[in-house]
Parts: C-alpha cells; structure tokens; sequence
C-alpha cells in the first residue's frame, strides 16, 4: 500500500475497554490520607474499613495511635461472637484449640481450658533473640538484628485488632483496647524477625505479642518514651498504662495468634513503598529521556490504544505529560526522518510503558489483595453468631499475601532492571548521545565520576534480581506434617522490602546520574549553539562568495557538531584539536569560493581562530555550569523539573564538577568549583536516598501531593 493509499485509524475511534481509576491518583489519594490520619493523630478501627493508608500512618509515625470505632455495631459484633461460642461450649462440643491439642496434636483432649491456652504460648514463643536486639533502637530494617523493626510490630498490632473487631474469633474488647492502649503508649513488644511460615497465621510473632497480655517478665518491650526509648519487661509495660494481667479465656489466646496479622502489615508496608517507587520510576524515565533528547513518540496514546492494557496506557500517559513541552525532546514534528544511525531510541526508553505497564497492573492487584486481607477474619475456629454455629476451616493461610508479594517483588526487580539500563546507557559513552564518558565534567582522562556507580547499580541489581526468585516455590512440611501447605507470607513480604530498599538506592543513585546527564546536555548544547556565533564572527574576516557563504557555515556547523558528539571520551584540548581537524574537508572542498590568492593561509586562520575562540567558550560556559548558572530547569519538561529543581534546590546537591570535589583533593583542581562541602560521590547520591526513604521524594511525584512535614 503507498502512503498516499493509506488512512490511518482515528485514536479516538479506537475501542478501548473502561478502565479503573489511575493507579497514580490512588497512590496520591493514600499519601493525602496518611497526612490527614497523622494530623489528627488517630485511627478508628471497625474491623471492616482499615486501608494501607491507616496502616502507614500508624506504623510510621509514633504520634498517630489507633482507637476501637465509637460504632455500637462494633461492640455488639463483638460480643455476639462471644456469646455464641461460650453457648456452644457450655453445650460439651469439642473444639479445636479450646479443649483439644493443636495441630498435629488436635487428637488429645483436656477440661483444664485455661492453662490450654497458657500451653499455646509455651509452644509459639520460641523464636531467637540476641542481647543486642534488647537495646533501644527504631527502624524499617536492621541486618544485624534478630528483631522485627518497631514500625512492623506497630503495624502488626493494628491489623491483628481490626481482625478480632470483626467478631469471630471471641476476644473480650478490653483485650483487644489494650492492645491498642499499648500502641498508643508506644509500648511494643520485641518480636524474633524469623521463624513464621505464615501457616495457621503468624504464630511465633504474635505469641510475643500476646505475652504482654499476661504479663511474661521474659517478654521484652520497646517503650519508645521521651526524651529516652527504653526496654522494660511485659509486666511493666502493662504498668505503664494501668492495666493488670489478663488471664486468658477458652480461645483468646489461640484468637490472638492464629492469624496473618504480621504478614499482612508487613507486606502493606511493603506495597506502600512499592507505589512510590513505580511512580518514581516514571519521573525518571521523563528526566532519562529528556537527558538522551529522546523521542516523545515512545509515549505517545496510539500505540497505547491499540494495545489497551490499562497499565501501558497509564504509563504513557503519565511520561507524556512529564515531557510535555521539554526543550530536549524530539517530536514527530520535529524528528529527522532522514536521519543516520539508530532511526529509534534504545530498547528501555522506548519499551517504557510496556514494561512498566503490567507492574502497575500487579501492584494494583496487590493493593487489593492485601486490603482485602485487613479487614477479613483470620482465624481458626471461626464464629457465626447469626447461626450459632462454629466452623473450622483455615482462613489463617495467607497464601493471598504471598501472591500479593510475589507479584510485588517481581515488579521492583522489572523496574531496577528498568533503572539500570538507564544508567548504564547514560554513563557509557557509546550509549548516552555525545554525552562525556562516565559523565564527568571535566577531562575524562583524570576523571572518573560515575564510573563508580555504575558497578553499584551492578551489584544491586545482581541482588535484587537473585530476591526475584519465588519464595512460595519452597515451602517445607511443617509441625508433624500437618502443615503441608504454609505461605510464608511474612518471609515473601521481608524479602519484598529488601527489594524495595535496593530499588530505593538504585533510584537515588539514578536520580543522582540523571540530574548530571542533564546539566551535562545543557552545557554542551549550548556551547555548540554558541559555537555557530563564533563560526560566524570568524567568516566576517574571509571574503567568499555569498550565495555560498550560508551553505558552507551550515556544513561546517554539522562537522563541528558530528566531531563533538565523536570525541566524548577525549579531554578538552583534544577535543578542541579535533573540531579544527574536522574544518579542514570541508574549507578544502570549497577553497575555490575564497576569495584570497592563499585559501590554504584562511584556512589555517580560521582553523586557530575557531580553537581559540571554542576552548574560551566551552570554558567560559562550564564555570557557569559549575555555579548553577546555566538554566536547566527552562529547558525540561514538568517531570523532569520537579525531580531536578527538588534534588538541586531542596537537598541542595551540586552538579558534579570532576576531580576537584574529591574531599582530599588539592586546591587548584578545585579552583573553577563553588565554596561548598566537598563530599564523596556515594554522600551525596545518600542524600537523595535519604529522602527518598523518608517519603519526601513524593513532593516532586504529584501536584495534588499533600501531607505532613518529614514523611
């Protein structure tokens, strides 16, 4: 068919399927909760309405507390389960856990049902524990410790209370305030990190939670006071707030434990951090492009359309909008179409949207799947106060958790690969489009500025893709065989948020690399933009033809540039040699139109004027790049600015200047560089990472972004 034959389908004739609401607008909608929920300082749980958001917001911030919902359905739920299980053990049945042994075990009876349940405890409080682990210390993740962090165990215990506020699991309420009353206290037991495989729940770590209950002086407890965190003893803590030892009833203690609760709170945090990171992905895929000046049409809502996953759509259209009216990006309008070498941007920018799409489709699903998980019954046996009956059943697996992670950590590691092929491209002088190699701003030949990261994010992304791996491919038989089948959610959702923690400092190392790119591209576009006003001045002084003289600038102007882009990975005076070397074929092949009775004296003329002229320029413009001078921001499309106004402005990391930031490095290397502290490469590519943890990199992610100072 011949392109005059050819009618393109209208994009919006196209049949598109309905699409569920944006993932970034969710995301955004759960960031403003998390301010709004830590300004008032407190979350109501109902057992039916907890969202990731409530569960962030308690876990992060030791100022927001949870209460139990003031609803009286909420009560009465749970007394009704209450009352319906102590009818049907008044009746003599049997029931699991109440009057017969667990698990493997569930073929003994006994009548002794208070000491049953103190026979629980005996059995799951059997994780490890070092000294160190009972020093005072707050954190999402420690290597060296045996300990769960104090923002998981805050997060476990609002779960597992929205769990028993449903009413099936015949808890009392004043245990169940209490639990929340120690929360609100700061008062939160030391849980071992390991040793749940998620089965009948997470047994082992909510054992310890449930120890404080009964006042175990060997259960030990983070008190996170003021002006000094302690360790006090479970008997203490219960102290603090007034409250004596419970004496557990038939069935609470195993109510208390025999759920996902960890696994569920853990894994939110997860998927909490995951969001960010997508959507951070996007920003720099808009900054990444805009630092390879490459092509909008990666993006563009055709290609989209009629390949309508809801992801790739959303994709694109957030990267579209990032680069939208960018001064570094190329258009269909204004692409060379007759262009030499690659006709299309390298494989990771262009297949963007499409690799990050299902991501975001995962996430989504995950999202739902573990919300669904916080506000469901996870327990054995179950109550039914409207029929009167008791089921036994196994709604403590958490298998839904563990896909809900599978599926999340199978994303972080698709956008670290995504990462670090834009790294590597950026900083490999082959890849990056006339950009210097390994990104450094002065000669090359003594420095090496990027060169570093790039085997960083080499040794990330061999990590992160070996947590990839599938954790629920290598589940064990458990507890006499009677645990077969066990998730080990709480392990995939561990492993999911050391996922997240190296694609974290794979983004702030990228962000670091791409806010380089950027200054670099600025720089050299504008001295070669610069460099036709010196090819010009210098032309004033030759007598030629005019009808020629135009033409033979604009060739010239073509070689200089091809001779720049070629010599990237040259120093400066080699640099400037080659653009003088690259005049000469193209003032030989036109020396008849000089009018001189000597061409090869002009030639030579402007060969030194135009190597003078240029190395002043290029200086010139570099110290002002050094000082910041030079306007990046301008040029860059709204993704981009944000990211690099935030990095540049608010952490107040610098454009690397070469060889003279290095901290122990001699005065005169560092003679064009501002007065600031000299700082290692890693120190500041830190910084951003910093921020990148403690959730305000979101200021840079969204407009309708909003919560409070810090988070």
């Amino acid at each position: 068919m011949s392109p005059a034959s050819y009618t393109a389908t209208p994009v919006s004739s196209l049949v598109t399927p309905s699409h569920p609401t944006p993932h970034k607008d969710e995301t955004l909608k759960s960031w403003a909760k998390i301010g709004s929920l830590v300004h008032r300082g407190v979350v109501n749980v109902d057992g039916e309405t907890l969202d990731i958001a409530s569960v962030v917001a308690v876990a992060r911030f030791e100022g927001c507390g949870a209460k139990v919902s003031k609803d009286t359905k909420v009560t009465e739920r749970v007394e009704a389960g209450i009352e319906t299980f102590n009818d049907y053990l008044y009746k003599g049945y049997c029931i699991y856990g109440v009057n017969t042994g667990f698990g493997g075990s569930a073929d003994t009876r006994t009548s002794d049902v208070i000491r049953l349940q103190q026979s629980l405890l005996q059995l799951t409080q059997s994780g490890i524990l070092s000294g160190s682990d009972f020093s005072p210390r707050m954190g999402d993740y420690n290597l060296s410790s045996h300990a769960m962090p104090v923002t998981w165990v805050r997060a476990t215990m609002l779960v597992r209370c929205n769990h028993l506020l449903r009413g099936h699991s015949g808890v009392r309420l004043e245990i169940i305030d209490t639990v929340l009353r120690l929360l609100r206290a700061g008062l939160t037991p030391i849980i071992p990190l390991r040793g749940s495989i998620s089965a009948s729940g997470d047994l082992m770590p909510l054992s310890y939670l449930v120890g404080i209950l009964e006042g175990n002086p060997d259960i030990k407890v983070y008190w996170d006071r003021k002006p000094e965190a302690a360790i006090v003893s479970a008997t203490k803590a219960l102290e603090i707030i007034g409250i004596p030892p419970f004496i557990l009833k038939p069935k609470e203690g195993l109510s208390l434990i025999n759920g996902s609760a960890a696994s569920a709170a853990v894994a939110s945090l997860a998927a909490h951090e995951a969001s960010q990171l997508v959507l951070l992905a996007q920003g720099l895929t808009a900054l990444t492009c805009e630092a390879m000046m490459g092509n909008a049409e990666n993006y563009h809502e055709f290609p989209a359309k009629i390949r309508p996953h809801p992801g790739q759509i959303e994709v694109a259209a957030n990267i579209r909008k990032g680069i939208i009216n960018s001064k570094l990006i190329e258009t269909s309008g204004t692409k060379d179409r007759l262009r030499q070498g690659l006709i299309q941007d390298r494989y990771a920018l262009r297949g963007a949207s499409q690799w990050l799409g299902p991501v975001v489709e995962d996430l989504r699903l995950a999202i739902q799947q573990l919300t669904t998980e916080l506000n469901s019954t996870q327990d054995n046996p179950v109550i039914d106060s409207e029929s009167g009956e008791v089921y036994f059943c196994s709604n403590f697996q958490a298998a839904s958790v563990s896909m809900a992670m599978e599926k999340t950590r199978g994303g972080l590691q698709m956008i670290g690969k995504l990462l670090f092929s834009y790294s590597s491209e950026l900083i490999n002088p082959d890849m990056n489009k006339g950009l210097p190699a390994n990104l450094a701003a002065d000669d090359p030949s003594l420095s090496f500025t990027m060169k570093g990261v790039d085997i960083n994010m080499a040794a990330y992304m061999s990590e992160l893709g070996f947590l990839a791996n599938s954790v629920t491919s290598h589940v064990q038989s458990a507890e006499m065989n009677n645990q077969p089948i066990n998730s080990l959610a709480l392990i995939s959702a561990r492993y999911t948020l050391q996922a997240v923690e190296l694609v974290s400092m794979m983004s702030a190392a990228l962000l670091y690399v791409t806010c380089q790119a950027v200054d670099l591209r600025i720089l050299h576009e504008t001295f070669l933009e610069n460099l036709y006003s010196v090819l010009y001045l210098a032309f004033d002084s030759v007598q030629m033809r005019q009808d020629k003289s135009s033409a033979i600038r604009t060739e010239l102007l073509q070689a200089l540039r091809n001779s720049w882009g070629h010599s990237a990975r040259d120093d400066l005076s080699v640099r400037i040699q080659a653009l003088s070397t690259a005049m000469a074929p193209v003032l030989l092949a036109n020396a008849k139109e000089l009018s001189t009775e000597d061409p090869f004296a002009v030639i030579e003329h402007l060969q030194k004027e135009i190597r003078q002229e240029a190395k002043t320029l290029f200086l010139g413009l570099r110290v002002k790049s050094f000082c910041g001078d030079l306007n990046a921001e301008s040029s860059l499309g709204p993704a981009a600015k944000a990211l690099y106004r935030f990095v540049r402005r608010e952490l107040d990391v610098p454009f690397h200047c070469g060889i003279g930031e290095h901290p122990t490095g001699d005065t005169e290397a560092a003679a064009d560089i501002p007065p600031r502290p000299r700082k290692t490469v890693g120190s500041w590519i830190s910084i951003i990472y910093d921020a990148i943890r403690d959730g305000r990199i979101r200021q840079p992610l969204g407009d309708d972004w909003r919560c409070c100072n810090g988070f």
